[in-house]
Order: C-alpha cells, then sequence, then structure tokens
C-alpha cells in the first residue's frame, strides 16, 4: 500500500456527495477513499431528535476501524468536534488528521442551540459568516438544494476528550478562509473550536486562499494536500 485509506467527512449541513470532486481526484491518484454522511443527515426526512455529538463520534470511528489500517481522517468545518473525539477514542487507528478549514474543537460549538435541528441559513446570512470566494452561483444552489439541517444535539454537545494520545496524532490544518497565522491568533484568544490547536504537539499548517467549501471551490488542489498526507502516512512495507 502506497498511501494510507483516507476517511473525509463533510461539515454541517452536508453529506458524502460534498466530497465528489475530491474524492475523485484521490481515487484516480490511486488512493482508498470513503466519505461520510454523517447521522441525521442521510436526507431532509431523517429523525433528527435523538441524533448526539457521540453518534457523530461513533460514526466516525466506525468508519475509520473499517478502513483496515491506520487512516488519514479529514473533517471539514463542524466536523472538526466529532473529528477530535474520534482521535481520542481511536488514536491508534488515525495515521494522520487534517482538518479542513476547521480545527480540534474542545467544548460545544454552540451549547445554546434550541431544538432539534439547526436550518443551513440564508444566502446572506451565509455570506455574512462565511468566506464564499471561488464558489460559483450553480455550486451555491446546489448547496442550498443540497442541504440537509444538522442535528442539533450534535451541536450543543461537546466531544469526550480523556486520552492524551490524541496529542501525538500527526496533523493538518489547511486554512481556506482565514490565513494561517489568522487563525494561530484565533487560537490564542481561547475559542472552543479551535481549543485542540493549542495542545496538540505534531501541526502543521497549510494555506489554502479560498471559500470556507474548498471541496467546490479548488477541489483538486485539496485533493493533492490531502494526498500528500496519506501517502507521507503509508503503511510500513515490513
Amino acid at each position: 500500500m502506497t498511501s494510507a485509506p483516507i476517511v473525509l467527512v463533510p461539515g454541517f449541513w452536508l453529506g458524502a456527495w460534498a466530497w465528489d470532486e475530491v474524492a475523485d481526484a484521490l481515487r484516480a491518484d490511486g488512493h482508498d477513499v470513503t466519505a461520510l454522511t454523517l447521522p441525521g443527515l442521510e436526507s431532509a426526512d431523517a429523525d433528527r431528535s435523538g441524533i448526539s455529538m457521540s453518534d457523530h463520534v461513533d460514526a466516525i470511528c466506525e468508519a475509520v476501524t473499517a478502513a483496515g489500517a491506520p487512516a488519514v481522517l479529514v473533517v471539514h468545518s463542524g466536523a472538526g468536534a466529532p473529528g477530535y473525539g474520534a482521535s481520542d477514542r481511536i488514536p491508534e487507528q488515525i495515521a494522520a488528521m487534517v482538518y479542513v478549514d476547521s480545527a480540534p474543537a474542545k467544548g460545544a460549538l454552540d451549547p445554546d442551540v434550541t431544538g432539534d435541528e439547526v436550518p443551513l441559513p440564508s444566502r446572506e446570512a451565509l455570506a455574512a459568516e462565511e468566506n464564499l470566494d471561488g464558489l460559483s452561483e450553480q455550486q451555491l444552489k446546489t448547496f442550498q438544494r443540497r442541504a440537509v439541517p444538522e442535528p442539533a444535539g450534535a451541536v450543543r454537545e461537546a466531544a469526550e476528550l480523556t486520552n492524551d494520545a490524541r496529542l501525538d496524532v500527526p496533523s493538518t490544518v489547511v486554512c481556506t478562509g482565514f490565513t494561517s497565522e489568522q487563525v494561530k491568533g484565533f487560537a490564542e484568544k481561547g475559542y472552543a473550536w479551535l481549543g485542540g490547536l493549542t495542545e496538540l504537539r505534531d501541526l502543521t499548517y497549510v494555506d489554502l486562499p479560498t471559500s470556507h467549501w474548498p471541496m467546490w471551490s479548488r477541489p483538486r488542489e485539496l485533493a493533492a494536500i490531502i494526498g500528500d498526507v496519506a501517502k507521507a502516512q503509508a503503511p510500513s512495507a515490513e
């Protein structure tokens, strides 16, 4: 095997489909790729009332374990929280982490959210919150059409973090909406969603200036970054 298997996890409101272009590019380069849809995000009709952060961590752990060898776990945006939780639970099964405009969150992403689900905001609200640079009108329309509300339980709950072995998992942060220097500055201010950046012991930053959804705005460049991490973590031939 010339590279570690890759597990791709999308952020809020998205299913495995969000990674299609990146997954295709990685597979064309010979990588073993699994794209994951987290519980409650299967469809607009899915029952999200009982979905918890632990359910999302469980699903990621299952996908990583099913890869058959220590995998590169790639998490986008809000998936940084359950992704970090997975690295705490099964660090020996994760060859490396890649945080795509994301970070190892410590604490709930929004402890005050109410109800059973968090719908995709309006286009205007989304533009006020996130970087849309490089996204086409068609991509934005597809996003709005295919978006599924995020389970609120997974947003207001924190992943359990008790295993210090997670701190030694090699981690790469791909900075798109903000530069790496900006992200480092935010982390020092103590934001919960960036909390793990100040404690990880093997951390690399990569700048890829583009939207908050680089899997659409710069898919080939993102695939190349992920592919390089997977090749660097190839299982030993011994």
